[in-house]
């Protein structure tokens, strides 16, 4: 058996277009062009790449883009009247305010301070309480790009054993919610769990978000399921850096019958779908209805 990729690069594509079309027709139909904010504390590469990659997707869709970039030793009070600003400001209809933070800046002190209405990240309590209780209008973006790679792959999901690895407030914990929402039977597995392989290999759905690479073997996957790896990890061969998963990508291709690939999987949808929120996101503040 050889798995069947899911293409991560050809599902956004689509969601993309469609994010465009619809950013379009707000503006025809109500002036209306939303608006997303990003505010990155520090100089950190990585976290540089990812604010600038939003950035240009965010114009490249058809919002409207602000950044806020303050230094490294910025202190707490001046974050929160940043985020506090954008809050107020009602061109800007989604804030996302990049982690990691500098270690003297609290992020719960952030997250609560940031107006739930614009939380395109869907981290703050209000939006992880709305999760819970199956009320979400906002949804974290990776889950949410993970849950539309599993319907147009496998269609309903009711009923199969899915385990998550991972239980992180960025993706573990809102993934098994929506998960459960989809009536599927979910475990979330972590540091002490017991008997890993023995899990995976029950479970007709791997979601593997431990931020290991390559951490978990071909050999405990179910012959037939379907693996979605959300890690991405740099390592050096040969001098070289690669990106790899959470999962050996090889040995579990010959057991599942369906696998994401890294690069090229899951992280292709994160930041189509922090647009696909900002534009909820906008027309829930305007009031007006949305097809996305």
């Amino acid at each position: 058996m050889t798995a069947s990729i899911i293409d991560g690069k050809l599902h956004a594509a689509r969601l993309r277009a469609r994010i465009t079309e619809e950013t379009a027709r707000l503006r025809a139909a109500y002036d209306l062009v939303p608006g997303l904010a990003t505010v990155l504390v520090g100089n950190d590469p990585a976290s540089e790449v990812y604010v600038r990659n939003k950035n240009k997707t965010a114009e490249s869709v058809g919002f409207r883009s602000v950044h806020r970039h303050l230094s490294a030793d910025a202190g707490e009070a001046e974050v929160l009247a940043e985020v506090r600003a954008l809050n107020a400001d009602r061109a800007v209809h989604g804030i996302l305010v990049q982690l990691p933070l500098p270690k003297q800046i609290r992020e719960q002190a952030v997250l609560d301070t940031l107006d739930p209405a614009k939380d395109v990240d869907a981290l703050t309590p209000t939006n992880a309480g709305l999760l819970l209780s199956g009320r979400a209008r906002l949804v974290s973006c990776t889950p949410a790009g993970v849950m539309m790679l599993l319907k147009e792959t496998l269609g309903p999901i009711a009923g199969l054993d899915v385990v998550v690895i991972g239980r992180s407030l960025l993706f573990g914990k809102p993934a098994a919610q929506l998960l459960l929402a989809a009536n599927a039977t979910v475990t979330m597995a972590h540091s002490k769990t017991r008997d890993l392989p023995g899990l995976i290999g029950r479970s007709d759905i791997l979601v593997a978000a431990i931020g290991k690479p390559e951490f978990v073997q071909g050999s405990w996957v179910k012959p037939g399921s379907t693996v979605i790896d959300v890690g991405i990890n740099r390592i050096d061969v040969d001098g070289k850096t690669r990106l790899v998963g959470d999962v050996q990508y090889a040995a579990a291709a010959e057991r599942a019958a369906h696998i994401t690939p890294v690069p090229g999987g899951v992280g292709a949808m994160t930041i189509v779908c922090l647009m696909r929120n900002t534009l909820i996101a906008a027309a829930a503040q305007a009031g007006v209805a949305v097809e996305i």
